[in-house]
């Protein structure tokens, strides 16, 4: 439960002088950002702050009982679920933007100084720091796959820093994928984990057992490590098509409004850490189903002739997973990449991804990076046209429904060409 008193406000710890000044900076800061038309303002904000007071971020979770999500697919839907889900105890604090580093974090925190609850999504590389910083008690870990490998580098050594971040906080619960070889590894030792079967369709990364290096053997949804008894821990929570099931005999239906496989793993791992702080089961499933969308993900637009869905994917198991997620009776999908910084500079990550299985859908490549996804689906044996304008590319295709599947800058881009061309109607 949060942190407070008899008569239900928070017992926030004060904020020294020098922090009162960071905050007070960051939100001119932000107000100064917005007035200008350079945007939201809440990273120029939180660098700021920390520029001031480096100790800021402690300040502002101190009095908070903070969960914090991380995994390399699934954050930001996990963390909106999360925190519709604690929504039931009290405010909630939360990095809605996904602005998941430090800036982001404490920007979050500045939003609702009231807040005794905090659902945080964190960048897999920053959660050991952040946990230091943030005291958290609960952290989900989705999923740990290969992701932009000019930034976060090897996949094996992102399990081995986050092991190490997790022992320093044994009194923290950490709700943790076991279906994921490596999250399981990082958790593996922890004192206090809730398990929950959340699915891994993507396991080309976890091949050879992280703490062994042997080869991991798999046999229906139980997985093992050749070389020790690491193996995969009994999950005290897991879903089905209908159903989620939990400790003591807990079998709730759980009817999500968004869609996939996926989506149901990050729903269990939500209530699951929402059940762990306090909340009623039956109040978080029916707080995870009530989530329609995720800073535009999943949502429908209206684009002249064409009502499009917008689905976003970063990496090869998020593209695969994705990519399960389109309606084979569309009129039209509209696939853009592009290939800036935040996306990865390095699109060889194409080839890992099955494109195959489009026969009978009208499909573009699109996107700064069009022409090298146009080169992977004619390997794949895919029938398209190229349009690099990801908004003409939609106009290119027939009337009526169209999907479309975006990286990172590409999807952020379509939104905004959108907006604009809805402001002008």
């Amino acid at each position: 439960m949060a942190k407070g008193n008899s008569t239900g406000e928070v017992a926030r710890a004060p904020i020294t002088a020098r922090g009162k000044l960071a905050l007070r900076a960051a939100r001119t800061a932000s107000w100064m950002s917005r007035k200008s038309g350079r945007g939201a303002g809440n990273m120029i904000g939180g660098l700021i702050a920390l520029k001031i007071d480096k100790s800021i971020m402690t300040q502002l979770a101190s009095y908070r009982d903070t969960v914090l999500i991380t995994g390399t697919n699934g954050k930001s839907t996990t963390t909106r679920m999360t925190a519709a889900a604690l929504a039931n105890l009290g405010e909630v604090a939360t990095n809605s933007d996904g602005a998941n580093m430090d800036a982001g974090i404490v920007a979050a925190f500045n939003q609702n100084l009231h807040a005794a609850l905090g659902a945080i999504e964190v960048d897999e590389l920053h959660l050991p720091h952040v946990s230091d910083f943030t005291d958290p008690k609960a952290i989900i870990l989705l999923n740990l796959t290969r992701d932009q490998l000019d930034r976060v580098g090897e996949i094996n050594m992102i399990e081995r820093r986050l092991r190490a971040g997790l022992e320093r906080h044994p009194d923290t619960t950490i709700i943790a994928n076991c279906d994921d070889v490596l999250v399981t590894s990082a958790a593996y030792d922890c004192p206090n984990v809730v398990w929950v079967a959340a699915g891994n369709a993507w396991v080309g990364d976890s091949v050879s057992c992280p703490r062994t290096g042997e080869p991991i053997v798999r046999e229906g949804t139980e997985w093992r490590s050749t070389g020790s008894d690491f193996r995969r821990p009994t999950p005290d929570w897991w879903v089905d098509d209908e159903n989620l099931y939990g400790p003591d005999g807990v079998k709730l239906p759980m009817t999500l409004a968004l869609p996939g496989r996926a989506n149901r793993g990050n729903a269990a791992q939500a209530v699951a850490a929402a059940v762990a702080m306090g909340v009623s089961a039956e109040a978080a499933v029916a707080a995870v189903s009530a989530v329609r969308e995720v800073a535009g993900r999943y949502s429908t637009v209206q684009v002249g002739s064409h009502n499009v869905r917008m689905l976003l994917a970063k990496n090869p198991a998020g593209w695969q997973e994705a990519l399960s997620m389109i309606d084979s009776t569309v009129d039209g999908l509209v696939i853009a990449v592009n290939g800036q910084v935040p996306d990865g500079e390095d699109l060889s990550w194409l080839w890992d991804v099955r494109f195959e299985h489009f026969e009978g859908i009208h499909v573009v490549a699109s996107g700064e990076r069009g022409t090298d996804l146009g080169v992977r689906l004619t390997y794949a044996g895919v029938e398209h046209t190229l349009v690099k304008d990801p908004l003409a590319a939609i106009r290119s295709c027939p009337p009526g429904r169209v999907e479309v599947l975006a990286n990172y800058t590409a999807f952020l881009g379509l939104n905004r060409a959108i907006e604009r061309e809805a402001s002008r109607v």
